[in-house]
């Protein structure tokens, strides 16, 4: 009978750790365009979700997995790279980070920024249950646990209901 083998998945399910089938849930980040000034100038913020600059916080510019530059944000949050070209960079600052298209200067589309703002959203903010719907419900084990649970209890208690069982005088 399927009983074994379906308990057996049950319990695999309930013993992995909620972060292996959640992490797929992660939403792809978004690009933002950001042009360049003469020079390959970046001109950027860090500021908290309230929108008050965070000061005196290191930056990391990655362009293709490699760092190409990490500056310090001043007083006012602002921080500045230059000798940047244009390309797809990752940047990150504390609890901020982001995704940024750089265009050379004079080659960025007009709903390109003219710098780049990263918000810290700080650590509780993150992995808290925003939504996500039926897919997000079954990214918890417990949940997976219970439906194969009932999948196989219900056929279980349905044929036993349906045999004859003896009579007692």
């Amino acid at each position: 009978m399927l009983t074994g083998p379906l308990v057996s998945l049950a319990a695999i399910g309930m013993c992995m750790p909620p972060i292996a089938v959640a992490a797929t849930n992660s939403p792809p980040s978004s690009v933002v365009d950001v042009a360049l000034l003469e020079g390959g100038v970046l001109i950027g913020q860090v500021v908290d979700s309230q929108g008050t600059a965070v000061a005196d916080v290191p930056v990391v510019l990655r362009h293709q997995n490699r760092d190409v530059a990490m500056p310090k944000t001043d007083a006012k949050g602002y921080f500045a790279a230059k000798g940047l070209r244009a390309g797809v960079y990752q940047m990150a600052a504390s609890e901020g980070r982001g995704t940024y298209r750089l265009w050379a200067p004079g080659t960025a589309p007009p709903t390109a920024h003219q710098g780049a703002l990263i918000v810290n959203h700080g650590p509780l903010a993150r992995a808290q249950y925003g939504g996500g719907g039926l897919k997000a419900m079954f990214a918890n084990p417990w949940i997976v646990a219970g439906v194969v649970a009932t999948a196989v209890a219900v056929p279980v208690a349905v044929h036993n209901s349906q045999r004859s069982s003896p009579v007692s005088p």
